[in-house]
Formats: C-alpha cells, sequence, structure tokens
C-alpha cells in the first residue's frame, strides 16, 4: 500500500525557503515528466501542424507518424528529437510556475484569517497570475520546441539546436516571432487554472475526510491530478492546435494573425480540427500530469527532510 505522507508543516527547517522548496519540487516535475513522455508529445504536434487538410484523420494515423518518424528520421533516437528545449520549458515552467502560484496563494491566504481556506476562485486567480508569468517567461522555448518537433533532423531547414532556433526566429521574424502564439496561450492559462481550482478543492475535501491533508497518500495524488487533468482538458484543449500553427516555421507566410487561423481552419477543417491531436493529447497529459504531482508532492516533503537531517548531522558532530 502507498505510504501516507508526513505532515508538510513543521519539515521545514531554518536553511531553506518556502519558495526555493516550490521551485525545486516544480523543476524536478519537469524533467522527470518530460523525458517520460516526450515520444508522445512529438506525435501530437504532429498531427496538430497539419495544415487546412481536406480530409478527416485517419485511424492509424498516430502509428504511422512514429513508424514514418523511426524509418525515415534516425530511428528510436528519432522520437527523442526536440527533448532539450522541451526539457528546458518543462522544468523551467514548472519551477517559475509553482513559485509565482505559491507566492499568490499565500498573499492570498494572509488576507484570510489563521485556519481558513482559500475559496476556488482565489486558487483559480493564483493560477491564472502564476499562468501568465510562466507562459511570458517561457514562450521563445515553446515557439523553438514546436518548430523542432515539426520538422525532422534530415530536413535542409531544420534547427540544429535550440541556440541556432533562437536565432533563425530572431532574424526571420524579429523579437514578435519568438512569442508567436502567446495569445492563444494565454487560454491555457485559463486551462491551468480550472485544473489547478479543481486539483486543490479536492485536496481540501480529501483532506478533511481522512483528517488532515498530511495523510493523503500516493493514490490520492494519483487520481485527483488526473481526474482534474482530464476535466480541464476536456474544457480548453482548442487552443493546443491554433497555438501550434501560430508558431510554425511558416506560419507568417499562411495566416495573418489569430483571426485567420481560426477562420481557415473551420472553414477547410471543421469543428473536429480543433481537437486533433486530443487522443495522443490525452494519452501523454494524463500520465504526465500523474508523473508531474506525484513527483512535486514528494519532493516538496522530502527536500526539507533532508536539509534537516544534514543540519542535525551538523549539531551532532
Amino acid at each position: 500500500m502507498p505510504r501516507a505522507f508526513p505532515p508538510i508543516e513543521g519539515n521545514k527547517g531554518p536553511n531553506i525557503s518556502p519558495s526555493v522548496v516550490e521551485s525545486v519540487a516544480g523543476f524536478s516535475a519537469g524533467v522527470v515528466s518530460c523525458l517520460t513522455v516526450h515520444p508522445l508529445d512529438l506525435l501530437k504536434n504532429r498531427l496538430q501542424r497539419k495544415l487546412n487538410t481536406q480530409t478527416a484523420s485517419r485511424p492509424g494515423d498516430s502509428f504511422r507518424i512514429f513508424r514514418n518518424v523511426v524509418r525515415d528520421e534516425g530511428g528510436v533516437r528519432a522520437l527523442y528529437r526536440g527533448l532539450w528545449p522541451n526539457m528546458l520549458g518543462n522544468s523551467l515552467g514548472w519551477g517559475l510556475y509553482f513559485l509565482f502560484y505559491r507566492n499568490m496563494k499565500d498573499l492570498l491566504q494572509a488576507r484570510r484569517g489563521h485556519g481558513e481556506h482559500l475559496s476556488s476562485a482565489e486558487f483559480f486567480s493564483a493560477s491564472i497570475v502564476a499562468g501568465l508569468l510562466t507562459g511570458a517567461c517561457t514562450n521563445p522555448i515553446w515557439v523553438v520546441k514546436t518548430r523542432m518537433l515539426e520538422r525532422g533532423a534530415n530536413h535542409p531547414e531544420a534547427y540544429k539546436s535550440m541556440a541556432s532556433g533562437m536565432k533563425h526566429v530572431y532574424a526571420t521574424r524579429g523579437f514578435k516571432g519568438l512569442w508567436a502564439g502567446f495569445l492563444p496561450s494565454t487560454l491555457g492559462v485559463a486551462h491551468g487554472a480550472v485544473q489547478f481550482a479543481i486539483y486543490e478543492k479536492m485536496k481540501q475535501r480529501r483532506g478533511e475526510q481522512l483528517g488532515g491533508q498530511h495523510k493523503l497518500t500516493n493514490w490520492d495524488y494519483i487520481y485527483m491530478s488526473g481526474g482534474s487533468k482530464l476535466l480541464a482538458g476536456a474544457i480548453t484543449y482548442p487552443y493546443q492546435p491554433i497555438r501550434a500553427r501560430l508558431q510554425q516555421y511558416d506560419a507568417a507566410k499562411t495566416y495573418s494573425g489569430l483571426a485567420d487561423v481560426l477562420r481557415k481552419t473551420w472553414k477547410n477543417e471543421g469543428f473536429l480540427a480543433f481537437y486533433k491531436g486530443v487522443i495522443p493529447n490525452t494519452l501523454r497529459v494524463i500520465p504526465t500530469t500523474i508523473v508531474t504531482f506525484l513527483v512535486y508532492e514528494n519532493t516538496k516533503i522530502y527536500l526539507p527532510k533532508l536539509f534537516e537531517d544534514e543540519e542535525m548531522a551538523h549539531e551532532e558532530d
């Protein structure tokens, strides 16, 4: 049986601040989750980037994409193309997100009395602010990652590295190009806000049932993180294909802006085009979310304990 987590209160040693704990926990969660499911991220990107196709997706598209990547782009290793920008974006993104989110919750909690819980609206607001700040910081990384996943390493115009990708985007589209897709990405902030509002309320209620959140187990975190992600994803997924199209190599030649992407996608492909890649995305985000939150919650607990143990050892010496 999964163990119950020890209380978080009292575990924070004097040598490490809560903000550092949140940042390290988020960074670690981003690295582990990225390494776990990166090939599915590549698959989702290839499915989303199809431009103005006149035919609907066919059964077996995902298998054919995997087969073609392995056959034509350098073997199994090609499934991990774009890993470094993806890992950097995920680790930095989660580290910054949980840092901002924790500080926003602390600010809101300071307005309440001792022992009072934050409301769903307050969790939603904290998540919105954290998501916007994180997105503004990491958008250039996602632009380069999208383009690296879009083309195989053997393509003559493929980026050789993240640095070369950054230089190319800046040279061809300027600073505006590095923040391409940021506007539809803000819809993803709403996705995260919905997810965290659901997740935090599930934690509160489950904690009350068990007699405290310190009694939550790994199984609790698995179903709460997976369930909240599934519900939020069903509502907000359409922003992802739109963002991917705005971030492509030839986006400036194909679309004049967000409204043009929406119009052409609807006209040429219909409503279901806004859900292209939803199946591999769901297969990717649910395990990714579960891994992310398990690593995050466990790191939040054991990192302070590690510092406490080291301090006690120094005192004994």
